[in-house]
């Protein structure tokens, strides 16, 4: 299993990272306990993370925030999450200082979702959404559409 998240923001290249580089660049872990009742192991703030990655690349002040935050997991569950939803959410990346054994390579909580749907385990991918028109609209569900390209690398 890979450990590379991809990372696709608009006017920027997809960049690969890991859970790690993402946690430094959030500048402080805590007890994923600390925001999930009986939450297990080590996470990071994912707005403090997003902040800090934008802030990193160059986006400026007058690119506004997402609308929305699109998460892709191995398993091609998918969720949308808008924005406003993703308020102290967290982004458990070890547990006893390993990386995750099951549901790596990061695994995001969404404590103030409106479905426990939106806590999705093996992400492999962000996708940050700007478009007003769906600002607010949640989706989630396992991928239903693949390109010849993704069937050929099933088999």
């Amino acid at each position: 299993m890979s450990n590379a998240i991809i990372i696709h923001h608009y006017g920027l290249q997809p960049v690969e990272t890991t859970p790690e580089e993402m946690a430094s660049i959030a500048g402080g872990v805590f007890p994923l306990s600390e925001r999930i009742e009986k939450g297990v192991g080590e996470a990071f703030d994912f707005h403090a993370w997003y902040l800090a990655w934008r802030n990193s690349k160059g986006i400026g002040a007058d690119v506004p925030m997402p609308s929305q935050l699109k998460v892709e997991a191995a398993d091609t569950f998918e969720a949308v999450i808008p924005w406003e939803q993703l308020e102290d959410s967290a982004v458990q990346f070890r547990i006893d200082h390993a990386p995750l054994a099951k549901g790596g390579p990061i695994r995001l909580y969404v404590p103030n979702g409106s479905s426990e749907c939106l806590n999705v385990k093996s992400v492999v991918a962000c996708r940050f959404i700007y478009n007003e028109e769906t600002r607010g609209e949640v989706s989630y569900g396992f991928k239903n559409t693949f390109s010849p390209q993704e069937m050929r690398l099933k088999r």
